[in-house]
């Protein structure tokens, strides 16, 4: 690892800086950004892009048995008719079946005649639409059916659509147009804050322009992988990419930049300022950004499709910003020169700020008192923390969108008339022979509303299963445990499938990968973290308080999540995803603060005072770069999933908690607490 000092330039990335260099780097950078965002492959989409279901889930290999059976390629869409002023009328039932034909004929597939309810007040017409289609296509079909089944319908009556095919055409929808919805509001976050920090009329442009082309060509570079890889991703992969780019790229820029601005007092020329700012900062941003790297490599790890998938594509997303950071930009921001800064332009001998300033007066204030200020730090994150008791996990159907979509408007009318597993029915795939005991055993299982035997082949049988419960609720997914547990005497090799078997089976799958990844990720970080400070006792400290940030972001999000918001559970992935990125982009900043420190500790050879300076120069810039990170995830928000909201927040929390908290109070407390000791075992601990 190269040294710190600001004294030296001979870090590799730092000889790239120069006139004619930083010019042809530029011209590169630009004829290779528009090479990849012109010519990048259409990526590859489907249902199975968020899927967090493994192969070998139960309910996978449910449905891979019953594929031998006929229509097992055809998933079923529920046209559900009603009237809110009464019950359906003769008329209304006859305009039913006769549209049930006509969008049987059109389809060219078989529907069912209207099955009415026990009130006649709302009336069922099952379509077979055909599953495995691409994203596009089956929304065609969905949008053929809403608009056949709805069109010119006498007056009071309604259609709506549910089932898996339309859920499936509703999530494409939600993210119709997401992507640069969501690019322009990031950007415009990104600008203001850039503004605020920068207090510059230019200065933000050159930062927001080079990683708002190096998420294009993130974005783009994951398509081309998609293709390549047969890696399916969809908008929630693709937008959860787009905020790591730009919250880790505007972290490393900042960094970058406020290192640059100190080097100008230093040196007459901009260039040779530069060079000594990349070569003083490239490695602690190296080290954070490869930790982050590998965190989300640990997620390849894990059973859940989704998640692997988020970790690949993040990772692919944090390489590009990466190097955006630290080749492309300080080229931009050395060609123009000082003026870029202007009104407040660093001149060549101005005062050092490192002894005056906010952060100093924090510094030397948390250091003066270390023990009350550390225990009333701790003792707040760890009440906070405390809400982590009652998280609970696991989002119904209905309650996965922000806003209510059509499809999942029909389900909540379908449960009030019909049984509300009707639109969801499970999937139990057996043999011939067990079809009878099968069904008798699930039958005497509470919740079960009816089971009944759906059709069968030489060698396996089905028996359709309606629960009384909501899709994916506690109730249903408690009731297929017991279902399972009924008929493993009936026929201890039958497999149960269907949507509130794969929301089981989802979320053991996440308990799972929790239990696996988390000590991995901790584990890189504690590696990576003794790779840059050589110091053990650093390194747990620091790791430790960052984990300890992370539990108080996810105690306080649940906190506001069930007594605010009013959302009954997290999704399955929130707590996984939302540890990987606040651990991995929290400790940036802690290694941001005691890189610098470990740099002024050479120098000084005093653990307090290195500490302290360390704060002042860093203080403004990691707290920028805590509030900007923050506002970009809560940018999540303009996608219309819980998931992603619930992302936004925890990680939003969290990264300020990190940023103001641990590394402006808890760790100048603990350094100024162990002295020296806080660098043991290396040579600056003795």
């Amino acid at each position: 690892m190269e040294s710190f000092d600001h004294r030296t330039n001979n870090f590799p990335l730092a000889r790239l800086v120069g006139r004619g260099r930083s010019v042809l780097i530029l011209v590169l950078g630009v004829l290779v950004s528009g090479l990849v965002i012109a010519f990048a492959p259409e990526p590859t989409t489907g249902s199975e892009a968020g899927s967090n279901l493994p192969d070998d889930a139960e309910s996978a290999l449910a449905i891979e048995a019953l594929q031998s059976l006929p229509d097992a390629d055809e998933a079923p869409a529920f046209i559900v008719f009603s009237r809110e002023d009464g019950a359906l009328t003769e008329a209304d039932l006859g305009t039913i079946a006769q549209r049930a034909q006509d969008l049987a004929q059109e389809l060219g597939v078989q529907a069912s005649p209207p099955i009415p309810s026990e009130a006649g007040d709302v009336a069922l017409v099952t379509l077979p639409v055909e599953s495995g289609l691409t994203s596009d296509e089956n929304s065609q079909i969905v949008d053929t059916i809403r608009e056949a089944a709805s069109s010119d319908l006498p007056r009071g009556l309604t259609a709506q659509v549910t089932g898996a095919p339309a859920v499936f055409a509703d999530l494409g929808e939600v993210f119709s147009g997401a992507d640069t919805r969501l690019l322009l509001v990031t950007a415009s976050v990104v600008a203001l804050l850039l503004i605020v920090t920068y207090r510059s009329p230019w200065l933000w442009l050159v930062p927001l322009a080079v990683i708002g082309v190096g998420d294009r060509v993130a974005a783009k570079v994951l398509e081309a992988f998609s293709a390549w890889a047969d890696f399916p991703i969809d908008g929630s992969i693709t937008g959860i990419t787009s905020v790591l780019v730009f919250g880790a790229g505007t972290n490393y820029a900042l960094l970058l930049i406020a290192r640059y601005r100190e080097e100008l007092r230093r040196h007459a020329s901009r260039h040779d300022a530069m060079r000594f700012a990349v070569g003083a900062a490239a490695p602690a941003i190296l080290s954070s950004s490869g930790t982050v790297v590998l965190g989300l490599l640990a997620l390849l790890i894990a059973d859940s499709p989704f998640v692997s998938r988020i970790g690949m594509a993040g990772a692919i997303g944090i390489v590009v910003a990466v190097v955006f950071a630290l080749v492309v930009l300080p080229a931009a921001m050395s060609l123009p020169g000082r003026w870029l800064f202007w009104p407040f332009v660093p001149r060549y001998g101005d005062e050092d700020p490192r002894h005056r300033g906010w952060w100093h007066g924090v510094g030397r204030a948390v250091t003066s008192r270390p023990w009350p200020v550390l225990v009333t730090s701790l003792a707040l994150l760890i009440a906070m923390a405390a809400g982590t008791l009652s998280l609970r996990t696991g989002l119904g159907q209905s309650e996965q969108f922000l806003d209510t979509p059509e499809s999942i408007q029909a389900q909540e009318t379908l449960s009030d008339a019909f049984a509300a597993g009707t639109s969801s029915p499970t999937r139990i795939a057996t043999t011939p022979e067990r079809v009878d005991a099968v069904v008798e055993a699930a039958n005497g299982v509470k919740g079960v509303d009816r089971a009944t035997p759906a059709g069968a082949s030489d060698s396996v049988a089905e028996v359709t299963v309606v629960l009384a419960a909501e899709p994916e609720s506690d109730e249903a997914i408690a009731t297929i445990g017991e279902v399972r547990s009924a008929i493993d005497e009936a026929d201890p090799d039958a497999l149960v499938g269907g949507t509130d078997a794969e929301a089981l089976d989802e979320r053991d799958t996440a308990a799972h990968d929790r239990q696996l990844v988390i000590p991995i990720v901790l584990a890189i970080v504690l590696a990576m973290l003794l790779i840059l400070l050589r110091s053990l006792v650093a390194a747990v400290l620091l790791a430790g308080t960052t984990v300890l940030s992370y539990l108080s972001a996810l105690g306080l999000g649940w906190l506001l999540f069930d007594h605010v918001i009013g959302w009954t559970a997290t999704d399955v992935s929130t707590p996984l995803l939302a540890f990987i990125f606040l651990v991995a982009l929290g400790v940036d900043y802690n290694i941001f603060l005691t890189a610098r420190a470990r740099e002024e500790m050479r120098a000084t050879r005093d653990a307090t005072e290195s500490i302290v300076t360390a704060l002042a120069v860093t203080g403004g810039v990691i707290t920028s770069a805590g509030v900007l990170l923050a506002a970009v995830f809560a940018v999540l928000g303009v996608l219309p999933l819980v998931l992603l909201a619930q992302l936004g927040v925890i990680v939003g929390v969290g990264v300020l908690l990190d940023a103001v908290v641990v590394r402006s109070i808890v760790t100048p407390a603990l350094v100024r607490l162990c002295g020296k000791r806080f660098w043991w075992p290396s040579a600056l601990g003795r």
